[in-house]
């Protein structure tokens, strides 16, 4: 059996119905160094361990009947990539969930970064780009700032 990757978890909502389609289990990953002003999840920041959790764990304590999808938010997924691939992998594997991924990181970006490769092949939507309080507007659909996009990675939505 290999061995599987620590997540730093700042929080998990077992269902949502307002962080994308569906019910949806909800993991804020802990850590984020990039300190975009008016955030408004500035307690995920510290790069501190939160709640250490395996990407079995994950599931094993939040996962309930009806979940239709995983939104993970944060802090800054993409610091915790392995972890981070290796979640939407089980994701898929022991549930057959849909996959949203929101990261200050633009999509370029990671694309350049060989260890997100892994995590994006496993995500269905990205939610790209720092959050910029100018661009920031109440109307914007799952987006806190204009600048943020979405990106379709597969035909699931």
């Amino acid at each position: 059996m290999n061995k599987k990757t620590s997540l730093n978890i700042h929080a998990v909502i077992p269902c949502s119905r307002i962080n994308g389609p569906g019910k949806r289990l909800v993991v804020f990953f802990q850590g984020c160094d990039r300190d975009c002003a008016g955030c408004f999840n500035p307690t995920t920041h510290s790069l501190e361990t939160a709640k250490l959790y395996s990407t079995d764990e994950v599931f094993e304590r939040h996962l309930t009947p009806g979940i239709e999808g995983l939104t993970i938010s944060g802090g800054e997924p993409f610091l915790q990539t392995k972890g981070l691939a290796e979640l939407l992998k089980t994701a898929r594997e022991r549930g057959n969930l849909t996959t949203i991924v929101y990261t200050g990181f633009t999509l370029e970006e990671l694309q350049k970064k060989t260890p997100s490769l892994e995590a994006l092949k496993y995500t269905d939507v990205l939610i790209d780009g720092p959050f910029v309080e100018s661009k920031k507007e109440k109307s914007l659909l799952a987006r806190g700032s204009s600048n943020q996009t979405f990106h379709f990675l597969s035909d699931a939505y």
